[in-house]
């Protein structure tokens, strides 16, 4: 969950306890105020969080000796003395962290603030089961490791493509995702790599990634939406992720959306979203057009023997098919009519578009955006922004370490393994926080 995104004064009622001790959970805040740029001095730390200057310089000393926070050199001088800047030391742990899609991954090894020290992709099928994927995730952190042995490894973020159940780490009955049902994927890559990992949603990680790094970064209420193979969103609730009681919240994608259709999803139920404007389902429709030939430039891309993607008919389109065009044009008005419901039940300023699907063109946007506007209510799109993700591939990266940053350095486990001075070789930690 994300943590800290507003730095507010702690109770000055507690204010007497916290003088007389400084525990590793009481870090936190001054910490965070650090990492986010928000403080970078001890007079800025104690005017924003109202503590004396004894506590903060007792705080930010036992940060330094931690070797989470560094000095750096003395900013200009008010008349006093001046003050040292305080940088959190990003590089002083390594992350690996993955984005899994129906048929991609995307990997990467980060530091602790998310900065990308190298980054692998691979072509997959989440269909062929976890021992098969999980097999080449392993391969690609291995590999990154090899190539960035130092720093050591503090944790390990992982997005599916399907329901997760956050707090074990494993999906639970994922449609698109044969075999991998409660499959314990956090207790094989933790044990593998001997570090705490974590596993959520992929749609929850592109949000995250959104938010630090972003167009969403500053905004407490938004949605976004991967389209894909399949369809799935995320939802930013007052700056902080919302799961759900059982980490399924956002799953749009096996909405029924249409009542007249026979068309059966790949979780078994009719009229699916996903099963009618996924990519999987843009892609089953140019087919269908090239074979019967109403699509002219699809039936040529057929007769050299390439298989019809959802990116041939983004591309018909582009090249003025007018068949490509009306089947992107009706997925955009089915998906812009799920996305209405949620504009008027949950009413977010932003909506941010992403995922392989979400770069088929101007009209497919177009076609989003206009049936949002006609479904939604006036107030709840006065000032609504619905755009596409400057992240692109990135996202799912950025969120990952996001996730994984957030969660080790928590209240609820720092406490656990700042005397040791790193998480690496603690693949329990999750545990100990319930998550």
């Amino acid at each position: 969950m994300l943590r800290y995104r507003r730095h507010k004064a702690p109770d000055m009622r507690n204010l007497t306890g916290m003088l007389q001790s400084t525990t590793a959970d009481h870090l936190v805040p001054i910490l965070d105020l650090i990492r986010f740029g928000t403080a970078n001095t001890r007079p800025e730390l104690a005017r924003v969080t109202g503590l004396g200057r004894t506590v903060v310089t007792q705080r930010v000393t036992s940060l330094i000796d931690s070797g989470l926070v560094t000095e750096g050199l003395p900013g200009e001088s008010t008349g006093g003395r001046p003050s040292r800047s305080l940088v959190f030391n990003a590089p002083l742990g390594a992350l690996l962290v993955a984005e899994l899609g129906a048929t991609a991954i995307n990997a990467a090894i980060t530091n602790l603030n998310g900065d990308i020290i190298e980054r692998r992709d691979a072509s997959i099928d989440i269909a062929a089961g976890p021992d098969v994927v999980l097999g080449i995730v392993e391969r690609i952190f291995d590999s990154l490791v090899e190539a960035h042995p130092q720093p050591a490894v503090w944790g390990i973020g992982v997005g599916l493509p399907g329901p997760v159940e956050f707090s074990i780490g494993s999906p639970t009955s994922p449609p698109i995702m044969p075999g991998w049902d409660r499959y314990p994927v956090r207790v094989r890559l933790s044990s593998r790599f001997h570090a705490p990992t974590w596993i959520d949603n992929d749609v929850n990680m592109l949000a995250i990634g959104e938010v630090r790094r972003g167009i969403a970064a500053g905004v407490d209420d938004a949605i976004f939406v991967k389209i894909g193979t399949g369809i799935g969103s995320g939802l930013i609730s007052s700056g902080r992720l919302h799961r759900g009681a059982q980490g399924a919240a956002g799953d749009i994608g096996h909405v029924r959306i249409l009542e007249a259709t026979t068309q059966v999803c790949r979780c078994g139920k009719v009229g699916c979203l996903e099963a009618l404007a996924g990519g999987h389902a843009i892609a089953l429709q140019g087919a269908e057009a090239a074979r019967d030939g109403s699509s002219p430039f699809l039936a040529q891309r057929l007769a050299s023997d390439q298989a019809i993607t959802a990116h041939d008919v983004a591309n018909g389109a582009a090249h003025g098919d007018l068949v490509a065009n009306e089947i992107l044009s009706q997925a955009g008005r089915l998906i812009g009519q799920m996305i209405a419901a949620l504009v008027n039940f949950y009413n977010p300023s932003l909506v941010i578009i992403g995922g392989g699907v979400a770069n088929a063109g101007d009209m497919f946007l177009a076609s989003i955006r206009q049936s949002v506007y006609e479904r939604s209510l006036p107030l709840a799109t006065r000032d609504l922004l619905i755009s596409r993700s400057e992240l692109g591939d990135l996202a799912g990266i950025y969120g990952a370490a996001a996730l994984v940053a957030d969660e080790i350095l928590s209240p609820q486990l720092l406490p656990h393994w700042i005397e040791r001075g790193s998480t690496a070789g603690l693949p329990e930690l999750p545990l100990l926080a319930g998550r």
